[in-house]
């Protein structure tokens, strides 16, 4: 799963001690609400559109004029939006970001990272410290056939995008001619999507819930590479791979178990790969104190809320898993383009193997 809290940093030990860290902490839920319902009321587009005055802003978005006025100063205290002389302006943030008019606009991540089972468990997290482990029942976010991946690959595949160019030039890196692929735990299905974009040649397999398969066919076929495009519907520990294959992606995916089924799930893909071939993982990885850079850190709260026995693992714990399940040459390329890594392994290069 690629979602992710945007996390501040601490005032550095040195720095004059003050509440506001506290109290910002504890209001943080207001900024949330404000956002949420600026999408909902559509403000950003309305903003874009001008003439940006509180009365035409209240007209276009079916609101009051004093909800719209006390909205719109909040998200100008916050950074969101500009405002001149009574009239509010998109920042360069919230132009390429939250207008709906732009090919990058970000909002529908709102659906998804409020919906009431993601913030659910944030509601008992001291319980869940307690227990070291989800409120959720069963399996928590990776309970089998959970509806909530439907809502993932729709509402999450714009910010997901932004990190699709980068993967496929790393995972594509030396290969050229026909390329087997196998995107396993697909969801929108556009990193295995874009690596068939860049490589002409390259065929891709979809492994992932059927509904959500449903999803990523579609975009399949938007992108043009539906005919270079199968699924294979149900678990990632249960299905037949087939293959062999020279690539398997597991984007977003290891960070939700604990090593010993990551290993095992590793051990799979690795039978799965033709001699030489590679494993590209899209994770979230910290550094080796844990907390920090701030985003990779932070999410390993998010795994303890939502999950059984995931974590946010460092590389040196990933690389660990990738030696066990008999990978070798294992590098890790961070994405410029987002708060996650690349970490590579390669299935070790012989003539003969098991499949």
């Amino acid at each position: 799963m690629g979602l992710a809290t945007q996390v501040t940093p601490a005032a550095h030990p040195s720095e004059k001690p003050s509440p506001a860290l506290v109290s910002d902490t504890l209001m943080a839920h207001q900024r949330t609400a404000a956002l949420r319902a600026a999408i909902e009321l559509d403000v950003f587009r309305a903003v874009g559109e001008g003439p940006g005055d509180v009365a035409s802003l209240a007209r276009q978005c079916s609101a009051s004029e004093r909800g719209i006025r006390i909205l719109c100063d909040y998200l100008t205290v916050i950074g969101l939006l500009s405002k001149e002389e009574g009239r509010y302006h998109h920042t360069p943030t919230s132009a390429l970001f939250l207008d709906p008019r732009s090919a990058a606009c970000v909002a529908s991540t709102a659906r998804f990272l409020s919906n009431p089972s993601v913030v659910a468990p944030f509601e008992h997290l001291a319980d869940v410290v307690r227990s070291g482990r989800t409120s959720l029942d069963g399996q928590g976010f990776v309970e089998p056939e959970n509806p909530l991946w439907v809502e993932f690959a729709h509402s999450m595949a714009p910010m997901m995008a932004l990190m699709c160019e980068p993967l496929g030039r790393i995972v594509l890196e030396g290969l050229i001619g026909p390329v087997q692929v196998l995107d396993i735990a697909a969801g929108h299905g556009l990193f295995g999507i874009e690596v068939a974009k860049q490589a002409s040649e390259a065929h891709v397999v979809a492994v992932d819930w059927a509904p959500v398969l449903e999803i990523a066919r579609s975009n399949a076929r938007k992108a043009g590479v539906e005919d270079r495009y199968d699924v294979i519907p149900g678990s990632a520990f249960d299905v037949n791979y087939g293959g062999p294959y020279d690539i398997v992606l597991l984007t977003n995916f290891l960070h939700h178990f604990d090593p010993s089924t990551c290993i095992s799930l590793l051990k799979k893909v690795h039978a799965a790969l033709k001699p030489g071939g590679r494993v590209a993982a899209l994770e979230f990885v910290p550094n080796e104190d844990r907390v920090s850079p701030p985003m990779a850190a932070g999410f390993s709260l998010i795994m303890l809320a939502s999950t059984v026995s995931g974590d946010a693992y460092t590389f040196r714990e990933l690389e660990s898993m990738y030696r066990e399940a008999g990978f070798e040459s294992i590098r890790a390329h961070p994405v410029p383009t987002g708060p996650h890594t690349v970490v590579i392994g390669q299935a070790e290069r012989r003539s003969s193997r098991s499949q």
